[in-house]
This record gives structure tokens, sequence and C-alpha cells, in this order.
């Protein structure tokens, strides 16, 4: 009986679907299904999903959940339960659980260059109006006041940079340039910078060494004052004392050591002019580069008081600090171009 009333209704069933108005909404979510399964596979086949857990490629930028997503890393190194990570703009390294990581978004990533762009701009156009106070005051007293007429040369600092970042490297290769810097930038692990120090010294003759990469203190690992506790400061501090047994006077050598929460005290102990980080603090990628460069445009016979030196930096005096140190700059006279040069020999 029930069976011919539903003859006789001819009631819809599932084979005749498509002739109701949700037939466009089915196929869709049929696509969709399909689609996530595809993706699902791949990630399987190529290693990117294991456990449930999502994997994450070499080079990757992700942000740690943990900590609330403030810091932008890139994935250096991974396994199935650990990812090593380097700070995309800071000189940090972390440790981190596959699955406290999170993908950047586009829109979020770009927001997050934009802002540290407009950082990085802001102390290069300070430390540019600086420069430019120093090249006018350095041409008043060349010229006598102005009064005379006086063509002077300059010997720039030679800066030699060991980084332990090869990205970093390259971004502050290109600020020095930009200020006018000759530099010799080399890329090392920061375990083998001591090893490595004393031959390129010798070898390149530098006024400036910057010895940088990335560190860390972790508190399970023992107190601030424990050097055992950061991740490189020990190697920074060994790379500056073999630095020193070549060059020991601080004002033939400038050099700046540390990276992000790196043991202040024992990288001035070694004999480094500057160093990070007081407060154990992160500081930014390119701060080196400005404290180099304010001591190799400061005249070798003015001192370089700290303060001067941090100010244009991201940093500050929470993230940097030193001792006091004669600039690097020589001023000569006259400036013979090659022309004259030339005529005077005829």
């Amino acid at each position: 009986m029930n069976t011919e009333r539903s003859r006789d209704n001819k009631q819809p069933c599932f084979l005749h679907i498509r002739k109701s108005g949700y037939a466009q909404l089915y196929r869709q979510y049929i696509g969709y299904l399909i689609t996530k399964w595809s993706q699902l596979c791949e990630q399987i086949t190529t290693g990117n999903v294991w456990g449930g857990i999502m994997q994450f490629a070499i080079g990757e930028l992700v942000t740690r959940n943990s900590y609330n997503n403030d810091i932008l890393f890139r994935v250096i190194n991974k396994s199935e339960n650990h990812v090593l990570l380097h700070g995309e703009d800071i000189r940090l390294v972390a440790d981190a659980l596959p699955e406290d990581l999170a993908v950047v978004e586009q829109r979020d990533l770009e927001h997050r260059r934009k802002l540290v762009k407009e950082k990085e701009d802001y102390s290069f156009r300070l430390f540019r109006q600086d420069y430019q106070l120093m090249k006018e005051k350095r041409e008043y007293e060349s010229t006598n006041g102005y009064h005379q007429s006086t063509n002077y040369f300059q010997i720039p600092a030679r800066v030699l940079h060991l980084d332990g970042d090869r990205l970093y490297l390259k971004k502050c290769i290109d600020v020095y340039q930009r200020i006018g810097l000759q530099v010799h930038g080399v890329h090392l692990s920061e375990k083998e910078m001591p090893m490595e120090i004393a031959s390129l010294v010798k070898k390149i003759h530098p006024d400036i060494i910057v010895i940088t990469g990335h560190d860390a203190f972790s508190r399970n690992k023992g107190t601030k004052n424990d050097l055992r506790a950061y991740r490189h400061s020990k190697y920074f501090a060994e790379t500056v004392r073999e630095a020193r047994n070549v060059v020991p006077h601080l004002d033939q050598l400038v050099i700046f050591a540390g990276a992000c929460q790196s043991h202040f005290e024992s990288l001035i102990r070694a004999g480094a002019n500057f160093a990070s980080s007081p407060s154990r603090i992160n500081i930014h990628a390119l701060d080196p580069v400005y404290i180099a460069a304010k001591i190799a445009f400061t005249p070798f016979m003015e001192k370089v008081g700290v303060w001067d030196a941090l100010r244009n930096t991201l940093s500050g005096e929470k993230g940097l600090g030193g001792v006091e140190t004669r600039g690097l700059l020589r001023t000569g006279m006259p400036y013979i171009s090659e022309e004259a040069a030339e005529d005077t020999v005829d």
C-alpha cells in the first residue's frame, strides 16, 4: 500500500536530485571534497603531513602559536618532532614543535614586512642625517672655516663582517654599499668562527670586525649569568679573544660581537668594543652595520660615545652597549686627480 502510494506520487529520491534546485550546490560540494582529498593525498605523498601534524618546508615562513605569533621565523631544519627556526628580521634562533607553528598568510606577511621596512628606512634616514652633519664638519675643518679651497682625500675603514646567516649577510652588505663602506663579508656558522678569525684578520687587515649571527638565552639551561644557557654566546666570545690575540688594542681594531639575547658581559670582557644584549632582548639584523658605520665615519682624532653609536640603531641601549672608542676616518691633503698626476709626470 505504502509502496504504491510512493510510486503514484513519484516522491523525489537521491538519483533524481539533479532535478531539484540543490543540484548546483551538490556538485560544488562534491568538487570541494575531491579537491581536499587530492591535496591531502599529495601532502601525505610528499611528506608534508606526518601523524596528522603539518610539516614545513625548509625556508618557509612561520610563527609560534605559544608566543602569540609575535615573531616571524624562517624554517632552517626539521625532523619528525622538532623544527629549528631563525628570525626573519631579528637575530634570534629558536626550537619549536611542529604543532606549535602556523604558516604566515600572504596578507599578514605583507603587513609585517611593511612595518619592518618602515623601521629600517627610518633608521637609515637618521644615519644619513648624522653622516651629513659629520661630512659638513670635516669640510669646515679641512678648509679652515671655508676660507681656503683645499682638495682633500679620505682613507676609509675596512670592515670584516662574519655572519652565521647567509641571507642576513647579503642584507647587511647591501646596506654597507649604500652607506659607502668597504666590506669583506664571510658566511660561517657560529661554531666555526673561532677557528677562522685569526687567519682572516691576518689576510684582510680589517679596521672593524663584526661578529654576528643568531643566538638565544634559554632559562631551562641556566641563569642569565651562566654562559652555558646561551646558544652561541660562547663562540662569539672565543672569536673575539682570538681576534684580540692578533690585534690587542681596542682603537686599532674595533670589534662588534653578538646577536639576539647574547651574553653582553662576556663579550665585552673578551675584548669587544660593542656587543649585545645588555637586557637580553632581541636585536635587529642591521644593528651591527650602523654601529660599524658610525665608527668608520668618525675622524680618528674624535671619540665615539656609547650613546652616539647606539642612537641610530633599531634596538637602542637595551639591546646594545659598549665602551668609548676612537673613530677610524683619516683625512689627508692635497687630493691629486689622475689627470693632474699625469700632467706632472709629463
